[in-house]
């Protein structure tokens, strides 16, 4: 069978699985991305979430023998949720990114992959493969950027015509030589929006990423936040859209074709408080579906009293105490004890802070109660005024 007519058949296959754009690479080294990933390294640029070494990340042939060709799949994902729901004084609610809205996209992208595995291995069935979705050793983005699917904007997105940047991404290395597509060339221009409107300037320039400031990666960090990074969090419990929403190119993007990436507006905008009394099984009734929980419910909880300090929630102080005394948790205790000192500046703070200064022995939580302690100083307020207030 011709390479070229094989290709046209597995692109009408694509589109019958529901895969939204499909692109074909050449399996050669990524000379150019090697280059950048060493200076990120040099910068100390990098999250700490890659896999692999740099070899193994741009050259596909380590990965898969005799790899020929890499096929890029991306498909895309909602950006508005149907009937919201409000976020109020006494019930506020966090929000999760729109990247991990409705079912885990590792595994919708998964099983279209493995879809496109068995469509090849039927009809060459000597033909080798190896995919991979996010975290992989590829970058889902140089590949999908060499196949077509898309240019790499100054957000550090694949920028697709169709859909802009809201898509999921993922690829499968393969033995066979077939026809490669040609890459769409930049076209953010002199457009520099996103690169001004990231909240913590981890866009460094067009591009370039500092992962160490990304709030995207912060919010799935699991020890105490940097304290300057907090109110730059507010209500986001995980992942960030910044740099998304502010591109003109995701003007009036919104794909909702997809039945299992709809999402629960309960579950990707959950209250706030009832978030910090959830057990490890309930996290998981609630929030396993969404790739949103693979770091588990602390840096959830987390996030969500950096939300409730970000709204200064009255109501929450109760909740509050109880984490900061009780919770074995020392990031819970030290980000509750920096909370209650930044929604309120009464008396019960105050003696609220000294009680747990007397018992804390964690020394970084401490750092945290004493800081809040010299916060508050003195002309404090009546809590009963300040509910009265509300």
């Amino acid at each position: 069978m011709a390479n070229t007519q094989l290709k046209n058949e597995l692109i009408a296959y694509s589109k019958h699985i529901g895969i939204d754009k499909i692109g074909f690479a050449s399996a050669d080294p990524f000379v150019t991305l090697k280059s950048r990933l060493e200076e990120q390294q040099n910068l100390e640029f990098q999250s700490g979430f890659e896999k692999g070494t740099l070899e193994e990340r741009t050259k596909p042939e380590l990965l898969l023998p005799e790899a020929k060709t890499i096929i890029s799949i991306a498909l895309a994902y909602p950006s508005k949720l149907k009937n919201p729901p409000q976020s109020k004084k006494g019930d506020r609610r966090g929000i999760f990114c729109r990247a991990s809205w409705g079912e885990d996209y590792h595994h919708i992208l998964r099983r279209k992959l493995n879809m496109l595995e068995e469509f090849l291995v039927n009809k060459v069935p000597s033909a080798t493969s190896k995919s991979m979705v996010d975290t992989g050793e590829l970058s889902d983005r140089a590949v999908a950027e060499r196949a077509g699917i898309g240019w790499s904007g100054k957000n550090c997105a694949i920028i697709t015509p169709e859909f802009g940047s809201y898509v999921y991404l993922g690829e499968m290395i393969t033995t066979l030589d077939l026809p490669e597509d040609r890459p769409i060339f930049d076209q953010c221009g002199s457009c520099n929006k996103c690169v001004d409107a990231c909240p913590t300037d981890a866009l460094v320039q067009g591009g370039q990423l500092d992962s160490n400031k990304c709030i995207a990666f912060l919010t799935q960090t699991k020890e105490l936040l940097p304290e300057k990074y907090r109110k730059k969090i507010g209500n986001r419990l995980y992942g960030c859209d910044t740099c998304q929403v502010v591109c003109p190119e995701n003007k009036g993007k919104n794909a909702d074709h997809h039945s299992e990436m709809i999402p629960d507006p309960e579950v990707v905008k959950p209250k706030l408080l009832p978030l910090l009394k959830l057990s490890n099984r309930e996290f998981k009734e609630k929030f396993g579906g969404i790739s949103g929980s693979w770091r588990g419910k602390k840096p959830i909880q987390r996030n969500a009293i950096i939300g409730l300090a970000h709204y200064k929630e009255i109501e929450s102080l109760p909740d509050l105490y109880k984490l900061m005394h009780e919770d074995p948790r020392p990031v819970i205790r030290g980000t509750a004890a920096w909370a209650v000192a930044e929604i309120s500046k009464n008396d019960d703070v105050y003696q609220q802070l000294l009680k747990a200064e007397q018992t804390e022995s964690v020394a970084e939580v401490s750092v945290e109660i004493k800081n809040s302690l010299q916060k508050l100083g003195n002309g404090f307020k009546p809590l009963e005024k300040e509910m009265k207030n509300l």
